[in-house]
């Protein structure tokens, strides 16, 4: 089988002669009065709560560093308990979120 070259190829140099459509960067909207964007509830408790979440420390160093003192000098005492009543009410709290 013999492939024929006569035709012209889109790429490379050869295109160079095309005209190349403009930057998407460089095309300008011009709003009207009429526009506007409505956000649902949900979209404003989300956005919300992300700012929230944004201005708290992911950690609490201080506690980090109370716990860890406590392990060291064996006074740190894990209560299953607590850790189970923690995980219930957790669990109770996403199910109510789900169902509300």
């Amino acid at each position: 089988m013999k492939i024929n070259s006569s035709i012209p190829s889109v790429t490379g140099n050869e295109a160079a002669g095309r005209t190349k459509p403009a930057a998407q960067g460089n095309q300008r909207t011009v709003a009207s009065a009429a526009d506007q964007v409505d956000l649902s509830s949900m979209s404003t408790r989300l956005q919300d709560a992300s700012a929230a979440i944004g201005d708290a420390p992911a950690v609490d160093a201080a506690r980090v560093a109370e716990i860890k003192q406590a392990i060291s000098e064996g006074r740190f005492q894990i209560n299953p308990e607590r850790i189970a009543d923690g995980l219930l009410e957790s669990v109770r709290q996403m199910l109510a979120r789900q169902q509300g």
